[in-house]
């Protein structure tokens, strides 16, 4: 990005500083034209839409902006904010450039057009190229000129970030790459090498974030579902309060001062990442979002139900685009694996996010179930979670005839001595992964005391589950722990939704 001064306006500028000072006895503070930081040099911008487009600059400025062929005016306010919206254009993977003139002019230089999307969450989406499988090889093969990210810092505050300055458009190569968001760039990847189009990924995930960070704090005020939650976090920033305010603290007093002062600045006060981080860039033109999250919420699941969905309307609200395209990343499998039912919080949250599908249009979840680490909860296979992601986007916005989403828990009907469970989105049939008898179902009757259960595929495609030890049972459970051993997959190799049939209270259930 370049900034350059016209002679002329600074010329006028001096001439009217020096008026102003002599009729009222100060001389006006004069602002540079300026772009927060998503707008600058290799940026991609949004095919097929009008792109918003903002800035600073002295206040009643005019501005002149250009690019392409193309040229708009407009003028800043009273406090020296301004801003408008760019043409729509075809996607290009020739280079352009934008320019803003006013008393200053900013160039911003090889310009795409193609398709934007955000990847956000915590940790398993910041998780880069560098720490994944095969990664010299992937730094061999990233030669994909037209694949751009933005890495985003992170930051927590009640207070609005406007722009990081120092957090600019990366073009994929060898020396970059590294550094990208992995299940973004592998995401960006396919989905420019089925359409052609330029891709450009937004990263601003933020390892160990919670989710009511990334929401607007005074849309949770307003909502009595989150009311203990933010009665929560009152009683925190209140302490901290009192404490700062005192003089003669102890030792074990400064000692909490330092921790609490840790969670005002971190990822899991509400709004503090949507204030830091998101409010920069919130309204720069976009096709959708991929979100890998959760598990810093799996100790309140039930209340994941209420609040990822609203997380999302909130961004949808805000961002003015509509209910644009939202996937997720189901929680993947961790920890030892467990050979007895039991309860578990991560199935919880999983159940929330399949909730989730429900609650909202335009969203949709990537099961990875099969996919984690029982030793390590960053699985560094980012490459077929991210194809799972774009399985999504690439028949749903790209128009490709692929199977994407993975088989669901449809209904059951029971049957003598067991339930026959029937499956939506199976495609041409199932295809259980090493060896022919279906495994991860458990069974209860209406004591609640679950069993591992015997399973097997039904001609008309429906699986039967029974259990001796269970002769009356009321509900199945599939996957129902936080490393579940299982095994059932559809055809095309999309693995089986977690789920369970019955709605008995869980684990989570009441946790703020």
């Amino acid at each position: 990005m370049k900034i350059t001064f016209h002679r002329s306006s600074m010329r006028l500028l001096a001439i009217t500083a020096f008026s102003c000072c002599v009729s009222s006895g100060f001389v006006p503070v004069h602002a540079d034209v300026k772009l927060p930081n998503i707008f600058s040099d290799h940026m991609v911008l949004q095919q097929g839409q009008e792109n918003r487009i903002w800035g600073t600059a002295t206040a009643g400025e005019s501005l002149s902006i250009s690019i392409a062929d193309k040229t708009l005016e407009t003028k800043a306010d009273t406090k020296g904010n301004w801003e408008t919206k760019l043409p729509s254009m075809k996607a290009s993977g020739n280079p352009i450039k934008l320019t803003v003139k006013g008393s200053s002019v900013v160039e911003i230089n090889d310009v795409l057009v193609g398709e934007v999307w955000i990847c956000s969450g915590q940790s398993n989406m910041q998780w880069t190229v560098a720490s994944s499988n095969d990664a010299d090889l992937e730094k061999l093969t990233s030669n994909f000129p037209n694949i751009r990210m933005i890495n985003f810092p992170q930051i927590g505050t009640q207070d609005p970030i406007w722009s990081h300055d120092d957090r600019k458009w990366m073009v994929s190569g060898p020396s970059t790459v590294s550094g990208f968001s992995a299940v973004g760039y592998f995401f960006a990847r396919q989905i420019h090498q089925t359409t052609g189009t330029p891709i450009g990924m937004i990263n601003n995930a933020w390892g160990g974030s919670a989710a009511e960070a990334w929401v607007n704090r005074d849309w949770m005020k307003s909502d009595v579902r989150f009311a203990g939650l933010l009665k929560r976090w009152t009683g925190v920033e209140e302490r901290f309060a009192a404490l700062s305010a005192k003089t003669d603290r102890t030792e074990a007093e400064n000692k909490e001062l330092n921790g609490l002062q840790g969670q005002m600045r971190g990822n899991a006060r509400p709004g503090n990442i949507y204030n830091g981080v998101l409010k920069s860039h919130l309204g720069y033109g976009i096709k959708g979002a991929i979100w890998y999250q959760g598990e810093s919420n799996a100790g309140r699941a039930y209340q994941y139900r209420d609040l990822f969905p609203f997380m999302i309307d909130n961004w949808r609200k805000e961002w003015g685009q509509g209910d644009f395209p939202f996937y997720w990343v189901q929680l993947a499998d961790f920890q030892p694996e467990r050979t007895e039912p039991g309860d578990s919080d991560w199935s919880e949250l999983r159940e929330a996010q399949t909730m989730t599908m429900d609650k909202l249009a335009n969203s949709g979840q990537a099961v990875i179930i099969d996919i984690g680490e029982g030793k390590d909860i960053h699985p560094k296979n980012k490459v077929d979670v991210a194809r799972r992601l774009a399985r999504w986007a690439l028949a749903k916005q790209y128009d490709q005839a692929i199977e994407f989403q993975s088989p669901r828990y449809e209904s059951m009907e029971k049957i003598e001595g067991g339930i026959a469970l029937k499956f939506a989105h199976v495609g041409k049939g199932w295809r259980p992964f090493d060896v022919n008898e279906p495994r991860g179902f458990t069974i209860a009757g209406e004591d609640k005391k679950f069993y591992n259960a015997d399973a097997k595929i039904l001609p008309d495609g429906r699986i039967e589950v029974k259990s001796a030890s269970v002769p009356a049972p009321v509900s199945v459970r599939y996957a129902w722990a936080q490393n579940p051993i299982c095994n059932m997959f559809s055809q095309n190799g999309l693995p089986l939704t977690p789920f369970r049939t019955d709605d008995w209270t869980g684990i989570t259930a009441g946790k703020d």
